[in-house]
């Protein structure tokens, strides 16, 4: 019975492992939609991204809460919705996109 167990939460952990996405993948799956491929905000409202005294200039541990509970920025017409409409994202999750917009888009600041 142990080595089933043992067996079963490898497995699970194993599996886990092969479907973790990058925070590019989360990106184009949870974020692109609103924020576009350039970062810029492709629906009225969507934060840019790429702007210095954007939202990148915040914390993020303030950004990371934003995208886990959603966010409406001042003057905005529409919400970012909490997990960016992903119910399944997971904190780890938010943090690698987060890593990734930083990553991808603060350089087109300069």
């Amino acid at each position: 019975m142990k080595k089933v167990l043992l067996a079963t939460l490898l497995l699970t952990v194993a599996t886990s492992a092969a479907v973790a996405k990058t925070g590019k993948e989360i990106y184009e799956s949870s974020c692109i939609a609103c924020h576009g491929a350039d970062g810029k905000g492709a629906v009225p409202g969507a934060a840019n991204f790429t702007d210095p005294k954007g939202p990148t200039s915040k914390s993020d541990k303030d950004l990371v809460n934003h995208i886990m509970n959603g966010y409406q920025s001042p003057g905005s017409p529409m919400a970012m919705p909490a997990k960016g409409g992903n119910a399944n994202m997971t904190e780890d999750e938010a943090k690698d996109s987060l890593k990734y917009i930083r990553d991808t888009f603060e350089e087109k600041k300069k």
